[in-house]
């Protein structure tokens, strides 16, 4: 175990300091971890890895590509600009935005599909695009919580035997206002947040220009992947990787319709140079880290270690479960950890015989996993693909640039998810 988790916590500092070289790095531990044995091939290429987050990103990247052509994003960055009156205003509309829609679509589609808004404006207001897709990405994190749709792990909350929450028990939970609320308070103050940081973004705006859309198709594509997404949640026993399946066969038919109906010839090698590769191979390299830290029982001895801190008082540990979950999932991916924390969590109450409510140790978990991976550039999915959208435009985001907006939103988030969920269901 030991070794594994210095394995582990090298490579994470090897991806700080080797940004350039990140996929490689977390591919080239990976094989180690098979050499070594800590994560096996049958447990690579098994349920144990995390392929709906690859269907999403390459399906909604297929799409994302054309949509950008098509001239939508434009469009849409044309309208909220003629109804803000600064850069800073922008970039708040945008971030908001963002939010809205990861409350109801994967968090890594949400980035995908938004970014190009957020270049747009950029470009219009000549501008870096980083701090945007910074901001669109935090704020992507902080609403997966909102909804049984919003994240990967919202869905697993509600799959678990003890919450066992159906789509509308996420905004009235037991007469209690549900996580939907609670998010929507922290995404408000968050917002205020980020007025703050944006204080020298004062540029006038007086945009004139008209743009116009090309192609139609994209928009309703992408329209579709999102109504699909929904509607799924309301599907009951439906495959774990079903928002994958979606977004990819939606890519897919999508694909066909370029090459049979607009009869574009390159449709294919379009969609193929569309899907970030390198994004992609630093993900599926993580993910197999993760595998050998489960298999080495590294994840199960950070469980335990509630238990053991909790010292029988409810609050001590509530404040241990959401603060040491946003420390961890700044650098370990929220999936496998919240799967391995949820029946821990589910458990504390009853072996330590609290009497704590059902809710509050979940919600903490969910919470803190959520917020945690705004912390760090790779923190969490989202992050790394809007990083990788932006590293794909020629544009390098040092540690430092990523911290500086998301340490202070995230607090933010949190401070007030913090009280709020102990207040209510404490």
């Amino acid at each position: 175990m030991e070794i594994a988790l210095s394995l582990f916590l090298l490579t994470y500092i090897a991806l700080l300091i080797f940004s350039n070289y990140k996929a490689w790095i977390a591919l080239g531990v990976a094989c180690l971890f098979i050499v070594l044995g800590y994560s096996p091939l049958s447990d690579v290429f098994s349920d144990a890895m995390n392929w709906n987050v690859f269907m999403i990103i390459g399906g909604t990247m297929i799409v994302v590509s054309q949509f950008i052509e098509s001239g939508m994003p434009a469009l849409l960055a044309d309208w909220m600009m003629r109804r803000v009156s600064s850069t800073k205003w922008a970039i708040i509309l945008l971030a908001a935005f963002a939010g809205l829609v990861s409350a109801f679509v994967d968090n890594v589609a949400t980035v995908l599909i938004v970014a190009p808004i957020a270049l747009d404006i950029a470009k219009k207001t000549k501008m870096s695009p980083v701090p945007l897709i910074i901001a669109v990405s935090v704020f992507a994190n902080i609403q997966g919580f909102a909804t049984l749709v919003g994240d990967t792990t919202s869905v697993m909350l509600a799959g678990a035997q003890y919450a066992d929450m159906n789509f509308f028990e996420f905004f009235i939970v037991e007469g209690k206002i549900g996580p939907f609320f609670i998010v929507q308070i922290g995404t408000v103050m968050s917002l205020i947040m980020l007025w703050f940081i944006l204080g020298k973004h004062h540029e006038k705006l007086n945009f004139t220009q008209k743009t116009s859309v090309k192609d139609l198709a994209p928009t309703v594509f992408l329209g579709l992947i999102l109504l699909s997404l929904i509607a799924a949640s309301f599907i009951p026993n439906t495959p774990n990787e079903i928002n994958g399946y979606i977004t990819l066969g939606v890519a897919l038919i999508f694909v066909g319709y370029r090459l049979i109906f607009n009869q574009e010839k390159r449709a294919i090698v379009e969609a193929f140079q569309a899907i970030d590769f390198e994004t992609l191979g630093l993900l599926f390299g993580l993910f197999i880290l993760i595998i050998g830290l489960e298999n080495e029982g590294v994840i199960d001895a950070m469980g335990q270690l509630f238990e053991s801190l909790g010292n029988n008082d409810p609050f001590i540990i509530y404040t241990f479960v959401i603060f040491i979950s946003v420390v961890i999932s700044a650098f370990i991916d929220n999936i496998p950890y919240v799967a391995t924390l949820l029946p821990v969590m589910m458990g504390v109450g009853q072996s330590l015989n609290l009497g704590l409510p059902p809710y509050l140790l979940l919600f903490g978990l969910l919470a803190g996993a959520t917020l945690g991976g705004n912390l760090t550039p790779i923190g969490a999915s989202a992050n790394i693909a809007g990083i990788g959208f932006l590293r794909k435009l020629g544009f390098q985001v040092k540690f430092w640039d990523f911290f500086k907006i998301g340490f202070p939103i995230t607090m933010s988030a949190l401070t007030t998810g913090y009280i709020l969920i102990f207040l209510i269901y404490g």
